[in-house]
């Protein structure tokens, strides 16, 4: 993974001075609330609904094991003992005390971490494949290409003030697994002709107004990357809505004026500024690309793995669910849950931390990964250790067995943290798992994405979700809309809504139904949820939630 050089090194030290600084004032009243709002959210720090909250930026999701120990010692020091994986590859303290802020940062900085650019109208974390350098169905790693775009937007002094918010995705593999088209901006490295290159989405994004991105440029050589994202990056700059930031969006601008119009305003900013940019950001990347070598692959027998996948149930169900193909023999992607029955999606504690560190040292090559799934990866484990490392895991309850299953839910905090919330998140995602659970049907089930949002905002990616929950407030009450057929792979669709909302008791018992329906409506067991939606339609679903009210007359 990158390693920070001298200017990363005093550029990370100095926001954090500057940052301490801007504390104190805050605190002996120098500083206004007001005025302190932007300072802080420049680097990454939240007022939520308690407390405030801190993000920390994980750059397209790579972590190594000290960076790992750091994050639980932190928990233990600044919070109350964990940390919450976000989908935006992020972790977020929820308790840290407003001077103890600076001592964080400081403490990440020791480990090559910060939280710069995690929050406000900038360039967010970019993120990526959490398969990346280790995926079988992979064309190239991202994470350089990743790297690269990282270095050129931190700070960039044009993008510091932008209409909104701003992100973007890399994927260098033919299964979107970093939801490419529901960002700002998502890339897909491909070869043309042998030449690596990009090609360019542009425009998708979900919260108020869901859209799918559009392709802007369908290959883009690495040598003319940079000067084209500084093109759109521009024109949007210069066009986004600054009156309205429901409208502030790329999505919106690229929506009013049409993708011709901005790829031609694009291509004419991009013959401006190429100019301006030499091969340097060749060199650069090649540097990159110099850190993210792939590990030194062990040659080993697997028949521990075997022996163990044929006489241990509970191993078998795992590997089953949690294992990915790796393009090296004998090698695993393991996927840890973070979602065990009943706790909240993305919450790991200090101690699964410190032992998901060593794990990563000792079968992982040093190597961790956060998904916008909310869970964690160790990318490069061989499968001869496979047995071992279920049983740690298993020890501190990070070995459930239910990687793209209904428990496997993305929630964001919802009312129970965020002061943007207007709903529960968290509660429903714990309520639908332990209720599936108790009826044994998970794994009969089979693939399905359940993703909540507390909120209009969508950071639950409801919108992409196999079953879409949205909590809203109607007149003081929770309400719980439901959208059916989302996507967000390289098929990626906006689900549909199904109707009325549910209230937060009737909401477990409709998906209950909703799911009664898909195991009678299904040709096979092997016809997933999503497949058996996309030949049926809403129509039969939408009976299944909103059955006829008994007649009460007859009733009586």
């Amino acid at each position: 993974m990158y390693k920070y050089n001298d200017f990363d090194e005093a550029f990370v030290r100095t926001r954090c001075a500057q940052f301490r600084a801007q504390v104190e004032r805050r605190i002996d009243g120098s500083l206004t609330e007001e005025e302190f709002r932007p300072l802080r959210l420049m680097n990454g720090l939240y007022l939520q609904l308690h407390a405030y909250m801190l993000r920390v930026a994980i750059p397209y999701g790579t972590l190594n094991p000290d960076q790992m120990d750091q994050l639980a010692y932190i928990a233990d020091k600044w919070d109350k003992g964990y940390g919450h994986f976000t989908t935006r590859q992020n972790v977020q303290y929820n308790w840290p005390k407003l001077h103890e802020v600076p001592d964080i940062l400081d403490a990440l900085a020791d480990v090559e971490m910060h939280a710069t650019q995690t929050s406000g109208n900038t360039i967010r974390n970019v993120t990526a494949d959490h398969f990346a350098g280790a995926a079988a169905d992979e064309v190239a790693d991202p994470r350089p290409v990743a790297e690269l775009i990282r270095q050129w937007s931190t700070d960039h002094p044009e993008f510091q003030f932008l209409p909104r918010k701003f992100k973007v995705a890399v994927t260098g593999a033919q299964a979107d697994r970093a939801v490419v088209r529901a960002h700002d901006i998502g890339l897909v490295l491909k070869k043309r002709n042998g030449e690596l290159g990009a090609e360019v989405i542009v425009g998708g994004g979900l919260g108020r107004t869901p859209m799918v991105g559009k392709v802007l440029k369908d290959f883009i050589s690495f040598g003319d990357l940079l000067p084209y994202l500084e093109a759109v990056v521009s024109v949007w700059n210069l066009l986004g809505r600054r009156d309205n930031k429901f409208k502030a969006r790329i999505k919106i601008t690229v929506h009013e004026h049409g993708i011709e119009d901005i790829a031609a305003r694009v291509e004419e900013r991009f013959n401006q500024i190429r100019p301006d940019f030499d091969e340097t950001a060749l060199d650069v990347l090649a540097q990159i690309e110099q850190f993210f070598t792939p590990p030194t692959f062990i040659n080993a027998p697997v028949d521990t793995y075997t022996r163990a996948y044929a006489d241990d149930r509970m191993f078998r169900a795992w590997a089953d669910t949690n294992l990915a193909p790796h393009k090296a023999d004998g090698y695993a992607i393991v996927t840890v849950s973070t979602k065990a029955h009943g706790k909240t999606p993305g919450d790991t504690t200090s101690e699964q931390m410190r032992v998901l560190a060593q794990a990563a040292r000792d079968w992982g090559h040093d190597e961790l990964r956060i998904s916008h799934e909310q869970n964690i990866i160790l990318p490069h484990v061989h499968k001869s250790n496979l047995p071992a490392l279920h049983a740690v895991l298993k020890s501190v309850g990070l070995a459930t067995a239910n990687i793209g299953l209904i428990s496997d839910i993305i929630a964001c905090p919802g009312m129970d943290y965020c002061a943007l919330a207007t709903a529960r998140s968290i509660p429903v995602a714990q309520g639908i798992a332990t209720r599936f659970d108790e009826l044994k049907l998970e794994h009969d089930i089979g693939a399905l994405k359940i993703k909540i949002s507390g909120c209009i905002n969508a950071c639950g990616h409801h919108h992409v979700g196999h079953i879409g929950i949205l909590g809203l407030d109607r007149a003081g009450v929770e309400n719980y809309q439901i959208t059916l057929g989302g996507d967000g792979t390289e098929t990626t669709v906006i689900g549909e809504r199904t109707g009325p909302g549910f209230a937060y008791n009737e909401i477990i018992p409709a998906i209950e139904r909703l799911i009664y329906a898909y195991l009678d409506l299904r040709e096979s067991p092997e016809e997933t949820f999503l497949e058996t939606y996309r030949r049926l339609g809403m129509e039969p679903f939408k009976a299944a939630l909103y059955p006829p009210k008994e007649d009460s007359a007859n009733a009586a």
